[in-house]
């Protein structure tokens, strides 16, 4: 512990020089500075070279270092691997048109004009390359262009603590029409949605799609959810998007697929529970027109313990699958 102690009290005494430094320091003044051997200093410069921007210069024939900027900065200036997550996240939104996107983007842009020239040349190698080989998979699914201005005007209506105005049109219905709600959350992903409750009426926040919104507008008129309001706890309610009557879900994992499920996430709020070779996977949810389309790529690996209305709907979504196979009549 002790000689643990001794080096990294070297290599912050070292640190704090390399900082204070104009000129910078050589491998041999480092060695003077802390009472080691050159052998250990090289060691202290290659870790601290790792985690700050070690700037190098020749003095004659000799290699002078320094820490370019404050200790602070190195920890707070993203990586290659950052920026490059970021950006592949990025692209992703632009191919499924999710309405975040573009506030994704201008951040990206803000982090790199950050970086200063010297940055932006170290960086640049590293990132093209993981930029190249690197993606977010875009699941099959709907493809919808919802707007990034109405994405901006709700946000700041939820700022401003305002009701948000929009024509909605729903897919059932052949003209849009006026609503007016408070903003209770956004949830975000291939579609968008507004999460919105009547300021004038009793019913539980209802899912608006942003794609199906126009005239968005803030309305200037007061309106926001109760301080206590959780969206999580509101989302955890559904297995999807769809909020219905809860349910307490019970599947059977079969023993073959007893790993792949200890894996898997059904649920935010799912528990395990080992029977025998068997494993029940237990949670509280409505959605079961999701659920049960989700578990068809279970089909062999478990058994719905219950309720009945899922084993129910799952027998209705079979029926529709054998309604496709169906061959057409001449």
């Amino acid at each position: 512990m002790t000689k643990r102690l001794s080096n990294l009290d070297r290599t912050l005494k070292l640190v704090h020089a390399l900082t204070q430094s104009i000129e910078g320091l050589s491998l041999d003044e480092m060695a003077a500075l802390l009472g080691v051997n050159r052998r250990t200093v090289e060691r202290l410069r290659n870790v601290i070279l790792i985690h700050f921007d070690l700037d190098e210069t020749v003095d004659g024939r000799i290699k002078r270092f320094r820490i370019k900027d404050s200790p602070g900065r190195a920890y707070a200036r993203p990586s290659a691997a950052e920026v490059a997550s970021l950006q592949a996240v990025v692209e992703a939104g632009r191919i499924e048109g999710t309405a975040n996107t573009e506030a994704l983007e201008k951040l990206l842009s803000k982090i790199k004009i950050a970086f200063d020239s010297a940055e932006r040349r170290r960086l640049d190698n590293d990132l093209d390359l993981l930029t190249r080989l690197q993606r977010s998979r875009v699941a099959a699914g709907p493809a919808v262009i919802a707007s990034p201005e109405d994405l901006t005007t709700i946000q700041s209506a939820i700022l401003a603590a305002h009701c948000v105005d929009f024509d909605y049109q729903p897919d059932w219905s052949s003209a849009p029409a006026w609503r007016r709600v408070v903003p209770y959350g956004l949830i975000h992903g291939p579609i968008t949605y507004l999460l919105g409750k009547m300021p004038d009426r009793d019913d539980p926040p209802f899912t608006f799609r942003l794609d199906r919104m126009s005239n968005v507008r803030d309305s200037g008129i007061i309106g926001c959810p109760p301080e206590d309001w959780d969206l999580d706890a509101w989302m955890s309610r559904s297995f999807g998007i769809w909020q219905e009557e809860d349910h307490d879900i019970v599947l059977r994992v079969l023993p073959h697929a007893v790993e792949r499920a200890r894996a898997w996430r059904f649920h935010p709020n799912q528990q395990f529970e080992d029977d025998g070779e068997e494993l029940l996977v237990r949670f509280r949810s409505g959605g079961l027109f999701e659920l049960a389309n989700h578990l068809f790529g279970w089909a062999g690996d478990l058994v719905i313990e219950g309720p009945a209305s899922l084993t129910d709907m799952m027998e209705q979504r079979l029926t529709a699958a054998q309604e496709m196979l169906r061959p057409k009549l001449s």
